[in-house]
């Protein structure tokens, strides 16, 4: 074992070129920031308790990942709560500031100039994720340059490669666009481009009912817990959809 920055260990006796390295970009949730989207038809309150839930359900797909394990937080105020969040190895990488695509690109860079050639980027806000996303992921990107977990909003919820990303930061992120000129860009940079199972990000209220009748089966404790939250909200009429 070695201990990087901030106290935190993550595993070193592999070679770090033949793993694949899972990334989590995450923000410490807090009534001030969040999905505001959401928070505008659900409350302030409402939403910090989903963003709570979620994050652990991230954190949860964190501990079954077989290779390495990247906290990204989005404040430098948050790396000592980002050090505590995980019952594993693992490193914690503040982000930069910037939009998505540059603090996406800047991790990443950083990553490869330490010896990573297989990077897997999530977020918190896809919950819905199964362990075969992750399998199907993990399998590709050791066959293929770029891996994407397609959104059916048009974004993606798992973007993953094995070789740098072209250049991110004019894409459209966060819209319906972002899918469909990621692909574009990365085969115009020459890379060849596999999707895996699609997914879906919880951006609006209407995700909520979909979300609670997708993890009706799921028994994953985080999910399960979730679950239950999603059942007592929409049973005490919490959404216009239930």
């Amino acid at each position: 074992m070695s201990e990087t920055n901030h106290g935190v260990k993550i595993d070193s006796d592999k070679n770090q070129s033949d793993q694949t390295c899972l990334v989590i970009f995450c923000k410490r949730p807090t009534l001030l920031q969040g999905k505001q989207r959401l928070a505008k038809t659900i409350g302030a309150e409402q939403c910090l308790m989903f963003a709570e839930s979620f994050l652990k359900c991230a954190l949860e797909d964190a501990c079954e990942w077989p290779g390495p394990v990247v906290l990204s937080p989005s404040s430098p105020e948050d790396t000592e709560w980002a050090s505590g969040l995980l019952a594993r190895d693992c490193r914690v990488m503040v982000q930069p500031e910037g939009g998505l695509g540059h603090r996406i690109q800047a991790v990443d860079h950083q990553l490869r100039a330490e010896g990573y050639s297989k990077i897997v980027f999530i977020g918190t806000d896809a919950p819905a994720l199964r362990p075969d996303h992750y399998e199907e992921a993990h399998r590709k990107i050791d066959l293929v340059d770029v891996v994407l977990g397609p959104a059916s909003d048009g974004g993606v919820v798992i973007m993953g490669s094995s070789t740098p990303w072209p250049d991110l930061l004019p894409l459209p992120w966060s819209t319906a666009r972002l899918g469909k000129a990621l692909t574009t860009a990365c085969r115009q940079h020459g890379l060849d481009v596999k999707t895996i199972s699609p997914g879906y990000d919880i951006d609006i209220e209407a995700d909520l009912l979909k979300l609670q009748q997708d993890l009706s089966d799921d028994l994953r404790p985080a999910r399960r817990h979730l679950y239950q939250q999603l059942r007592e909200f929409l049973r005490q009429g919490g959404t216009r959809y239930a």
